[in-house]
Order: C-alpha cells, then sequence, then structure tokens
C-alpha cells in the first residue's frame, strides 16, 4: 500500500525533519481539503497523526482528525496522544479505521494487552526507532533497555501481526529509507510491517517493494509527495 501521510499541527498540515518541531514547514491550513486532494489522486488509506497530541499527551486536533475520517470513502487510521482505552474506543466510533498508538502502549505492557485484547486488528503500535533505540513521547525521549528488535517480539508476543516502523532519523530528510534497518526487523521478528521515513524516489518505493514477500505491506510517505519528488499516480503505478 501507499499511504499518504497528513501530519496536523495547530490545525495546520505540517512536515517535520526528524521530529524536531522547531523545523517544521507547513503545506495547508485545511487538513481535510488535504485528504480530498490524496483520496482524489488515488489514495486507498490514509494515515493522520495528531503531532500536538504526540508531544502533550492527549489528543489536541481530535475535530479536524474526524472531520477527515467523516470527509473522505477510504479508511482512515489515526495516532497522537492515545493513551486510554476509552479513546481508542472513541476514536473508532467516529469512523476511524484504525488506531495507532506508541508511548503508552510501549511503556505500559498491561495497556498493551487490554488494548489488544478489546480493540485487536483495530489497533497497531508505531515503533519509532532512533539508531535501533526506541522513542517515545513525540520521539523527544529514548526508551531505555529497548531496542525495535525487543519491542517488535513483545508485540508478536502479545498477539498483534503487524506494526508501522520509523526510522526518525531518516523522517522528513528525503533520504531514503533505513533499509537495512526494515529487512532486520522483518527477519528477526517475523512481523508484517508498515514503513515510514525518507522515502524520497521512485526507486526508494522499488526497493521496498522487493520486501513485500518478506513481510513488508506498505510504506507511508509524507515529504517526498508534498515537495512533488515522486507522484502519487507515479508511487500507485510501482
Amino acid at each position: 500500500m501507499i499511504i499518504p501521510a497528513i501530519d496536523i499541527q495547530d490545525g495546520c498540515v505540517v512536515r517535520l525533519i526528524q521530529g524536531k518541531f522547531e523545523e517544521k514547514k507547513i503545506y495547508s491550513s485545511d487538513p481535510v481539503k488535504t485528504a480530498r486532494h490524496w483520496v482524489k489522486l488515488g489514495a486507498s488509506f490514509l494515515h493522520v497523526v495528531d503531532l500536538d497530541g504526540a508531544m502533550q499527551g492527549v489528543p489536541k486536533n481530535l475535530g479536524l482528525a474526524c472531520d477527515i475520517a467523516r470527509n473522505v470513502a477510504v479508511p482512515v487510521e489515526f495516532g497522537g496522544g492515545i493513551r486510554t482505552l476509552k479513546v481508542i474506543k472513541e476514536l473508532l466510533d467516529a469512523g476511524f479505521y484504525r488506531v495507532v498508538l506508541g508511548t503508552k502502549a510501549i511503556t505500559d505492557e498491561r495497556f498493551l494487552k487490554e488494548a489488544y485484547s478489546k480493540f485487536r486488528e483495530k489497533v497497531i503500535v508505531s515503533v519509532d526507532a532512533k539508531q535501533g533505540s526506541v522513542q517515545i513521547a513525540g520521539w523527544i525521549s529514548d526508551l531505555k533497555g529497548m531496542d525495535s528488535s525487543a519491542l517488535c517480539l513483545r508485540l508478536k508476543k502479545t498477539g498483534f501481526k503487524r506494526a508501522i516502523y520509523t526510522d526518525t532519523l531518516k523522517d522528513g530528510t528525503l533520504a531514503g529509507p533505513n533499509i537495512k534497518g526494515i529487512k532486520n526487523l522483518l527477519s528477526k521478528t517475523g512481523l508484517k510491517l508498515i514503513a515510514s521515513g525518507g522515502i524520497s524516489s521512485l526507486d526508494d518505493i522499488y526497493r521496498l517493494r522487493r520486501l513485500e514477500k518478506e513481510g513488508l505491506e506498505g510504506v507511508i510517505i509524507g515529504k517526498a509527495l508534498y515537495e512533488g519528488k515522486i507522484t502519487l499516480s507515479q508511487a500507485l503505478k510501482v
């Protein structure tokens, strides 16, 4: 799957570099219009992140995100600051296809197990890593003693069949994806992955597509689409 990313901060569609909030570029003040744009161009799935929520630990752009889910006819996954089972249920009831979990699910194993037990494939965990070390709290903290492989194995043991994997040093840089890191996780864990971070060209997508048989299900693309490095139609043809 080719999945356009819609990252929302202060009500606007933005892209950050390596998750740094001080290094952002605004692409639109209308996230719903952006979502419709990608769907019109052929997107069959959207990845929406509340960056303010990820930093503050509670969704801050929920109204806008719900507007997206209501106004497009494709599945939408949403993440950013989701720390309770109640909020997960509210998001699913609001029309989101899937909820993306991060910090709380990673640091609280009981919550992780409860979330999976209650919602199954309707929740997915985002494994965000910097040089292999898991990042939490909007990528501002390392989770000591936990690398991406260990986290993915924990997810698999809990029952999860897939995860989102982002190399935070690659994200927003247009420097190419961490192919080695993705292959390593696929081979070590047996989890299916959706990869994110650094995609900059059609060649990157071709290289990632070769990992499909190993369990790579899709790629989340942000800056390359917004900067016109590749078009969505080109990516979909690959």
